[in-house]
């Protein structure tokens, strides 16, 4: 009996442990800082001497501007002010995904490929109304319990980007999809666009030429 009971105590307090633990913690004062953390490089770009970017394969055109045009301008301007290398565009017939897929396409195109890496991918860019039923306390002459409801609208964009980087022996995708909604019902497409694109391009870069990204971190003062 007394070994029970021993047994019984020792589970008991093993329940107790992380409980107590928690206790403290939410009784003990703490910081939330944000500190600089080096992001992880999954492909070097320095480790080039060139990069062209080609065009892309859009899987479905925008009727406001030029999607292709617009995509492949914004990732040579973000380029030629963070790689230290060469940087250049090159116009490609693409008319379906298993060409990225295709060393020996991108071979014949670019034959002197030694120390280039290609930059190219699909998009799609769509745009859609949204409905939300909004509820509104009346005003202070009014009922106070009483609730109106009105229904706004709101324009969300959406830009689905596969990139590809692709050399002689190296074949790196990454896929996107940034969404974004705007109160103003007359929102236009190119103004949406960049808002989208400017996020892939710190989210790629980071991932391809490093630098700095802000995470948090909690210092537990005893």
């Amino acid at each position: 009996m007394r070994r029970k009971r021993k047994k019984m105590k020792r589970s008991k307090l093993f329940l107790l442990l992380p409980l107590l633990f928690l206790v403290c913690c939410s009784v003990t004062n703490y910081w939330k800082v944000r500190v600089e953390v080096p992001a992880k490089i999954v492909l070097d770009l320095n480790q080039y001497s060139n990069i062209v970017v080609t065009d892309f394969l859009i899987q479905k055109e925008s009727k406001e501007f030029n999607l292709n045009q617009e995509i492949v301008k914004y990732f040579v301007e973000g380029l030629e002010q963070q790689f230290k290398g060469k940087v250049s565009s090159k116009k490609v017939s693409l008319d379906k995904e298993e060409l990225f897929q295709d060393k020996d396409f991108w071979k014949s195109l670019f034959p002197d490929q030694e120390g280039t890496v290609i930059l190219t991918g699909n998009a799609t860019y769509t745009q859609e109304i949204r409905k939300a039923i909004l509820e509104t306390r009346k005003k202070r002459d009014e009922d106070f319990y009483s609730r109106s409801q009105a229904i706004e609208e709101r324009r969300f964009y959406t830009l689905d980007l596969s990139l590809y980087l692709i050399d002689t022996k190296t074949l790196y995708t990454r896929a996107f999809k940034e969404t974004q909604g705007y109160n103003n019902p007359n929102q236009t497409a190119p103004f949406a666009f960049f808002d989208l694109v400017e996020r892939v391009k710190g989210k790629l870069f980071q991932s391809l030429l490093g630098g700095e990204r802000i995470q948090e971190r909690y210092l537990i003062k005893d």
